[in-house]
This record gives C-alpha cells, structure tokens and sequence, in this order.
C-alpha cells in the first residue's frame, strides 16, 4: 500500500526540516528585534509566524479584549443599599448582551437608570485616516471590542471618552461633537476649573531621538512616548509634554534606559512610564500651586507633582505603592492614591496581598492606609487599572477594573452597595473606569443635562 523510503532519505529530509526551522526561526527574529533586516525574505517568515494568534484573535476577539474572570458568580448588577444623600453613577461597562460599549448615568438613590450612551464607535472611526498609530485603529477599536474609557460628562451636557483612540465627545444622543486625532489618547480624563481637559496620550513619531527609542508606532509594540495634554473645551491643544522629556530634563534619564541586559536587544523596554493618572490642582497651598498636576506613572511606582510652568518636578513620591493608579487631592495638605500593591513576578504581575487606598500627608511626610480592613475583608485586588475615591464625607468609592466589580463603603468600612457587570448569559465583561458624582457642580450639572435629553429618549 505504500511504498518504502530508504532510510537515507528520511535523515535527509529531518536535517532539511531542523535546517529550515532554524533559518526561519533566524528570520523571524531579525525582523522583530535585529539591526538586520532581510526585506521580503524576513517579513514573509514573520507574517506566516503570526497566522495562528491572528487567526486565534478573529476567532475569539470579543473574549481577549472584554471578557473578565467570574469571581463571583453567585453576583450580579447591583447588590446592596442604595444611598440616602443624592448621588450619581457614571457607569461605563461592555454590554456582553449587546456586545458593544455603553455609559449609564445611575441614580444612586434607587439604582435607576436615567439615561444611556451608545455611540456609533465604528463611524467615529471611518472618519480617521488609518495611517502611522491609526493604521489598526477600525480594527481594534470597534464597537464589539472596548467600552468607553473613563467617561467625564462636560457643563455643557457632552460626554467625553476614548480608549487609546481619538479623544471625543459627544452629545446627549450620542452624537460627534469633535474627537481630536492628533494623537492616541489613553487612560484618566479630567478637567480642571476653567473645564480644559487634561489626558495622557503617546506621542508620534516619538520626541527622543531615533537613535534611543526607535520610530515603531505605539500601538505596534514602540517605544511608547507617554505625554501629557492639556486641551481647550472644544477639543484643541494648547499644551503638550513628553514625560520621558521630563524626565530626562529633571536629571532622571537613568529611569528610563537603564534597565536589562544592554547587550540584548530583547531587553529595550518600550513602556518604561505608563502614564495612567494627570490630576490637575485647582488651587494654592502651602505645598503646590495652582496650575501644578500630580501624575501617575505605573511602570515606575511613582507619583510626581510637576509644575508645566516651569517644567520641573516638585516632589517625587515612591515607596508604598506598586503600579498605582488614580492620584486625588483630599485637601490642602493630603493626596491619595489607589495602591494596586501588584508585583512583577517570574510568574507576570500578581497582587501582593490586597489592592490599598495609601494616603500622603505633606506635612508629616507620611504614609497611612484608609479602610484597609475593609479591602481585605471583601478580597479587592484588580492586578492593573482600579478607580479608588474619598468622599468629602469619607466614603469610599471602589473600581476593582480586572474583575468588574464596583463597590461603596461607607466612612465607616461597611460595604453599602456593590456592582457585577454580569450579561444575561451568566459572563462577566469589563467596565471602563466609572465614575461616581456627588458634588454640587456634579449635581447641577445632571440636572441640566436631563433636561436636554428628552428629544433623544423620545
């Protein structure tokens, strides 16, 4: 039935194969790391190396990018007390039943859902030349793929979001009323008491040198060149920094190129920063001025209070956080940051304990825990993003990111209320970085917005 292969030509045909891995393996490796390139020859190796993840991510893409760990599955929606004291949620969640991004505005007094946002995210980005970072942006970016990314409702009654893509804002019927493409932006949107807004973003092609950091876009696995951008109501930019910049001009260029085996060129870290957090100050104290920013900066463990007026950084603080995120000022004297407390392993990032909420005192130069026991007793540990807030009132407001679970502790660590973004079909999808609204500016602000949004929810 068959026929017999002299044995000869079977070890001939094992050394060719052994050969060809080997100079396909080289190829492969010289297109994505080696000074060398081989044109064609490498590019082709590298593409048929990539088809099975490619193929793996068509397949199963919506699951990779929003699909979250069931940790609770006896849990779901909203569990608990609603609040006595007029209060709103911005909830931004991946809607497993829809299969697209969505922001709720909740009551949180009966848990009501006043009004919903749902833009057309696929249209947004057709109108997006997709070229240099914006080369994958329809790709990645689609409807079936992010929620919204930390939504901030404007005085005016916009909705401002993104998600490493353009920055936009759109109305109440979630309509386009600009998106700014001059960069991908990413991470925390805040705005400061003029209402300009205040978001990280990678800068391209990258401000350093060629030499040191490459011209790789971003989003293909670059240098990652964090800055930080200030932009006007309407979505123009009138200040930009790079932070590696920043860095290096404040005497702490070592931070960035220093780390691994500089012989290798496996070891070039491209996102050495991570900018996650820019907190505008909004008034003087004895310890900033009006017009400073803190920052967050996960792949150094650091928070930095820089003022943009003089390009100089005034304090640094590192020491009992790790990959923190979301920096707050308390008040003339006090910071607080979300304390992930997630350590890079040989096994990847792993959460050493419980996620913290740690507060700095300036006057003392110290370090304290808030409601410390209260995060360990209901086991918080988001390994990367987290929200964490402190009320005027001593509240605490909780997003555990990784495991879409929301949380509200009252000043005194009882657990009021919490939320599971849990679909119809039993799974659990990623929220975007909600947000909790509570002061009076916050509460005007609803107020005139519900009153213009009668013609969409008509």
């Amino acid at each position: 039935m068959f026929k017999k292969i002299e044995i000869w030509i079977l070890f001939l045909t094992i050394f060719l194969g052994l050969l060809f891995s080997v100079f396909f393996g080289v190829l492969v490796r010289q297109e994505l790391v080696g000074g060398t390139k081989f044109g064609i020859f490498s590019k082709t190796a590298l593409f048929f190396a990539e088809m099975p993840s490619k193929i793996k991510t068509l397949l199963t893409e919506s699951d990779i990018h929003v699909k979250r760990p069931n940790r609770f599955p006896n849990n779901g929606g909203f569990e608990g007390k609603p609040l006595e004291d007029e209060a709103y949620l911005l909830l931004s969640r991946f809607d497993g039943d829809m299969m697209d991004g969505i922001v709720e505005l909740i009551d949180l007094r009966n848990f009501e859902v006043l009004h919903t946002w749902n833009p057309n995210l696929n249209y947004f980005n057709s109108l997006v030349p997709p070229v240099d970072e914006f080369k994958y942006l329809s790709r990645d970016s689609a409807d079936h793929r992010k929620p919204l990314m930390h939504p901030k409702l404007t005085n005016d009654g916009g909705l401002l979001f993104h998600w490493e893509t353009p920055l936009r804002k759109i109305n109440a019927c979630s309509e386009l009323v600009f998106q700014n493409s001059q960069h991908i932006f990413h991470h925390a949107i805040e705005t400061d008491k003029d209402g300009n807004i205040w978001v990280p973003a990678y800068l391209y092609p990258q401000s350093l040198a060629k030499e040191k950091t490459g011209r790789k876009s971003p989003m293909n696995m670059g240098y990652k060149d964090d800055a930080i951008i200030k932009l006007t109501r309407t979505g123009e930019i009138i200040f930009e920094k790079s932070v590696s910049e920043i860095f290096i001009e404040n005497g702490l260029e070592y931070l960035l190129f220093s780390v691994g085996n500089s012989g290798s060129h496996n070891d070039f870290h491209h996102d050495p920063i991570h900018l996650n957090d820019i907190q505008p100050v909004d008034f003087d104290g004895p310890y900033w001025n009006e017009g400073d920013i803190f920052i967050s900066l996960r792949h150094q463990s650091m928070v930095l209070l820089y003022r943009p007026s003089e390009n100089k950084i005034i304090w640094k603080g590192v020491g009992p956080f790790f990959h923190q995120h979301d920096v707050n000022i308390l008040d003339e004297t006090r910071i607080s940051v979300f304390n992930n407390n997630s350590k890079t392993t040989i096994n990847g990032d792993k959460v050493d304990g419980n996620n913290e909420i740690i507060i700095y005192d300036f006057k003392t130069n110290s370090y304290s825990k808030y409601l410390s026991k209260s995060l360990i007793d209901h086991d918080v540990r988001t390994i990367r993003q987290g929200r964490g807030k402190i009320l005027p009132n001593g509240d605490l407001f909780i997003e555990e990111s990784n495991y879409a679970r929301t949380l509200y502790f009252d000043h005194d660590g009882a657990l009021m209320w919490s939320h599971i973004n849990r679909a119809k079909n039993g799974e659990v999808y990623a929220p975007g970085w909600s947000r909790i609204l509570y002061t009076d500016e916050d509460i005007n602000n609803i107020s005139n917005f519900l009153s213009r949004t009668k013609n969409c929810d008509s």
